[in-house]
């Protein structure tokens, strides 16, 4: 029986996840630990409720596939359309989320629908919201507000009927009070809050999250599933994870590459030897506590 089977809790993934030549990256989220079972309470509420949802976590902890979750709970029948803010360009902002008719720009035959007609009776997901500039966010705001948009070079607006789940790993409310992002688009955006934990504050969720990445690395390179050692899956635990989710999907790859047993081994997962446990070792004059503590070192290379 693995780690997660032992476990008998929920494992929320995506059919697409499996099928991808490329990482995961993220793609499966469980709700072991009593902070995730919470979230997931929070989650079945809102989703099938026609509000905007804000999503906060850091990066890497899956804030995307909550908001898959989100669209495929509602009763949304158009596209989930998933756009990095940080990613678009700010002199053509405008014509990327609302779209342009023909002939708006030198060679633009054609006109396009834009992030917002794309996703037009589904949702848009805003990642990073915080990063589009001002005079954008106040654009975004009249078009969820009026459900209308109106594409660059049009003469008259369009109506939408868009859900927007956006996400963000700042503080809002503090970049508001610095006037970095628009009051108004804030308050609308909290009608639904989700606050997604870092991976270090679900301590309980670590070890299903790597049964899980384990089996999938395992099954795409056609190698048997080893059994991760009390000692790895203590290592595991104990380490802060910045990188969240992500994070401990490489680490798992890498384990699995570098491993030649049956058995992952806490040199396998290469992570670093926690201070608190370097520490305790210092002024030692005891042997045999320094040879732990090499081996510890050795263990971490």
């Amino acid at each position: 029986m693995s780690l997660y089977e032992s476990f008998g809790q929920p494992l929320l993934t995506f059919p697409d996840a499996e099928k991808s030549p490329l990482s995961i990256r993220a793609k499966a989220l469980v709700f072991v630990d009593p902070r995730s079972r919470q979230l997931r309470e929070e989650l079945e509420t809102l989703a099938p409720k026609a509000l905007p949802v804000l999503i906060r976590g850091e990066t890497g902890t899956g804030k995307e596939l909550l908001a898959r979750h989100i669209h495929r709970a509602s009763d949304r029948s158009g596209l989930f359309v998933s756009v990095n803010c940080g990613a678009i360009s700010p002199t053509y902002a405008d014509a990327e989320l609302f779209g342009y008719a023909a002939g708006a720009y030198s060679g633009s035959a054609s006109s396009r629908a834009g992030w917002f007609g794309s996703a037009n009776g589904g949702t848009l997901y805003l990642d990073e919201i915080g990063d589009l500039p001002l005079p954008i966010q106040v654009k975004l705001l009249a078009a969820l507000e009026n459900h209308e948009v109106t594409r660059v070079g049009a003469p008259q607006p369009s109506p939408v009927d868009v859900r927007l789940v956006a996400a963000t790993s700042i503080d809002l409310a503090q970049a508001v009070a610095v006037g970095k992002f628009h009051e108004r688009l804030y308050h609308y955006l909290s009608e639904g809050r989700l606050e997604l934990p870092a991976l270090r504050e679900r301590v309980g969720d670590i070890l299903p999250l790597a049964e899980y990445f384990l089996g999938i690395y395992s099954q795409r390179l056609s190698l048997s599933v080893p059994l991760i050692s009390e000692s790895a899956q203590r290592a595991l635990e104990r380490h802060s994870w910045p990188g969240n989710t992500r994070e401990l999907e490489n680490v798992i790859h890498f384990a699995l590459l570098v491993s030649s047993g049956d058995e992952i081994l806490p040199a396998h997962l290469n992570l670093p030897v926690p201070l608190a446990l370097i520490e305790q070792f210092i002024g030692s004059s005891s042997a045999e506590e320094l040879a732990q503590l090499k081996r510890l070192l050795d263990s971490a290379v």
